[in-house]
């Protein structure tokens, strides 16, 4: 499938890294897969298989400041692609970064790198203001490569004219960090975080759309033990 076409309405991807991870005993981010690799590696060349078709779309590691740095050879193998890492937003102009706001301060953090709101656009991508712009959102507690969520999604985003968040579910919850958030709503969610709101499901339930997945992905997202990583990766294995 050619996704060149909709590949141009995604401004960037931010990959979420920053929980304590206090079940799983380690940040998820670290955990090795079978393979050898990092989780966090393991996502980082799936978003950059997306940068074939732009090669300056930029990827943001949010950590909440833990410096998880990247694979040198994955970067050197794509020169021209933009990966970067990206403070948590702040709010109300405060030194500190707000440890509760979670998920949401770096879905922020991550619109204003993209919309210039706080100085220069992330790597040198240009967004198309006559078309929806997205950011795509991918937690580390799942094993979903960032080139089958944006197959899944961006047919969801074309069909929801007017929805502002995509994202996967399945027969019992949501997964709004596994999903694309369109660029046109940054200045109400950086409202809501100002006002002191740090809760995802309130924010998004007026605007969102989502996409039922596969039983095969089933395990491959929502780990949170030793023992369910293990799972999610001979779920991996078995695709």
């Amino acid at each position: 499938m050619n996704n060149s076409n909709h590949v141009a309405s995604l401004a960037g991807i931010v990959i979420l890294a920053g929980g304590a991870s206090k079940r799983m005993g380690t940040p998820k981010a670290a955990l090795t897969l079978p393979t050898g690799e990092r989780l966090l590696d393991y996502h980082v060349r799936h978003a950059l298989e997306l940068n074939v078709a732009d090669t300056h779309l930029p990827i943001m590691i949010a950590d909440n400041g833990r410096g998880f740095d990247i694979d040198a050879d994955l970067v050197r193998s794509r020169p021209c692609s933009a990966v970067s890492h990206i403070s948590d937003y702040t709010a109300n102009g405060s030194d500190e970064q707000i440890d509760t706001a979670g998920a949401l301060a770096a879905i922020e953090s991550a619109m204003q790198t993209l919309t210039n709101v706080n100085g220069s656009a992330a790597g040198s991508a240009t967004i198309d203001k006559k078309k929806l712009s997205w950011l795509m959102v991918i937690s580390c507690d799942s094993l979903i490569p960032a080139t089958d969520l944006w197959h899944e999604l961006q047919r969801a985003s074309a069909q929801a004219a007017d929805k502002k968040v995509i994202c996967l579910t399945d027969d019992s919850h949501l997964y709004p960090l596994l999903g694309l958030y369109q660029l046109s709503i940054e200045p109400d969610l950086k409202a809501y975080i100002d006002s002191g709101q740090r809760r995802v499901m309130p924010f998004i339930k007026p605007i969102v759309q989502s996409v039922p997945f596969a039983k095969s992905w089933q395990h491959l997202t929502n780990f949170n033990t030793p023992e369910d990583f293990a799972q999610a990766c001979t779920a991996l294995n078995n695709l």
